[in-house]
């Protein structure tokens, strides 16, 4: 594996961070205390924000919110490690840029949609025009997701669903659920769920706020109370939702933002040189310079994950226990790093975002709160070692 990249590649590279700089006001990246690997910190879900929508829109006419996509459906055609550079570029400058529908249900509805939702469907998401949520979590299933108990059943050409989701993000902002129903209740936990695609402007829907531990509204529980949703948006068969979900998820662990976490670090390691500590910057400090270390060798070994793993997409291979370790990997890194900040900025690093002597906006007061939640979402660590144990070392269960 060569991870150099090519020419065409560090042109692109180029691109990418020339469009950025230019669309975004120049106060964003500084602004924003987006939290890498963490889901409570993602601010720009509170609100449709006409600067963020301008900046998608000109992603998307660049075919840049859907950069691997086949351009026969809107995509850009480009391979995964473009899109790749795209994501790290992006997470660098904490961009807002794809979300649900274009990294998560475009690809699968490629994979297992028919033609007629692949022609419905994929032309509106790579525009843009489409944003979808994830309707996975409910209170009694999270990391267990076989035993949720949303039920959908059968009425003429329609499915009648009741049930309720949680730890919605984003489900306020967008416009469809990415939803994972209970369509066979006698069959056996994995084998009676059904994907589907349910609008949020459908009759019984009840969208309510979560505001999370770091202040931000990104969460929310949702109600289904006889919502009717046309069969037709069954994504690929029914009862087959669980294989599908499973792909899926591995197309979400695949989405790392490894330019946060190496912009981040910077910030930490910029304030280090920059804050005295008894006349002597905080670098000069041996702990502090070895825990800085530290965390510079785990975010190098992180990039040659992600870069690995983009590279056997581009080769045709599946890359289902490397996923797991990627996430498994970024994720306890997202929390490594909140550590190293709070032990870099001591007190300093309690102070939340309304006060002035807050460092870095209070980015990582933020993070240190955020962190544990990317631990959790798209499957907890606990869960990625299982299957990394399993389908990688070919170890038994429990």
């Amino acid at each position: 594996m060569d991870f150099r990249f090519s020419e065409k590649e560090e042109a692109f590279r180029r691109e990418v961070e020339d469009f950025i700089k230019k669309e975004l006001p120049a106060d964003w990246t500084e602004k924003n205390i987006y939290w890498p690997g963490g889901y409570g910190t993602l601010a720009e879900f509170e609100v449709v924000n006409p600067q963020i929508e301008r900046f998608r829109r000109g992603l998307a006419e660049k075919g840049w919110l859907t950069i691997s996509w086949p351009k026969e459906y809107g995509g850009a055609g480009r391979t995964n490690i473009e899109q790749a550079i795209f994501h790290e570029r992006i997470s660098y400058y904490r961009a807002p840029a794809g979300e649900v529908a274009t990294e998560i249900g475009g690809p699968t509805i490629m994979l297992f949609g028919s033609e007629e939702m692949r022609r419905e469907w994929l032309p509106r998401i790579a525009k843009g025009e489409t944003r979808f949520w994830l309707a996975y979590s409910e209170p009694n299933a999270g990391s267990d997701l076989a035993s949720l108990q949303t039920r959908a059943v059968d009425d003429g050409d329609d499915l009648i669903i009741n049930g309720q989701k949680t730890w919605s993000t984003a489900a306020h902002v967008s416009h469809y659920a990415w939803m994972v129903v209970r369509t066979d209740p006698t069959a056996p936990p994995h084998k009676g769920i059904t994907l589907l695609i349910v609008d949020n402007n459908s009759p019984g829907v009840t969208i309510r706020p979560l505001i999370n531990i770091c202040g931000f509204h990104s969460f929310n529980e949702v109600f289904f109370d006889n919502v009717r949703v046309p069969k037709k948006n069954i994504v690929g068969e029914r009862n087959k939702g669980w294989y599908y979900l499973m792909v899926a998820l591995d197309f979400e662990r695949l989405v790392i933002p490894m330019g946060g976490f190496r912009r981040t670090f910077e910030e930490i390691t910029q304030y280090a040189k920059e804050t005295k500590h008894n006349g002597q910057p905080l670098s000069h400090e041996p702990l502090i310079r070895n825990k800085l270390a530290e965390i510079a060798i785990q975010i190098e070994v992180a990039y040659m994950f992600f870069w690995q793993t983009a590279w056997m997409l581009d080769k045709g291979l599946v890359p289902n226990i490397e996923a797991s370790v990627l996430k498994l990997v970024t994720t306890e890194l997202s929390q490594k790093l909140a550590n190293a900040g709070m032990q870099v900025m001591g007190h300093y690093g309690q102070l939340e975002r309304n006060s002035k002597w807050s460092p870095l906006r209070g980015r990582v007061s933020a993070g240190y709160l955020d962190c544990i939640s990317a631990l959790v979402g798209a499957g907890t660590s606990e869960i990625q070692r299982n299957i990394i144990a399993m389908r990688g070392l070919g170890l038994p269960r429990g």
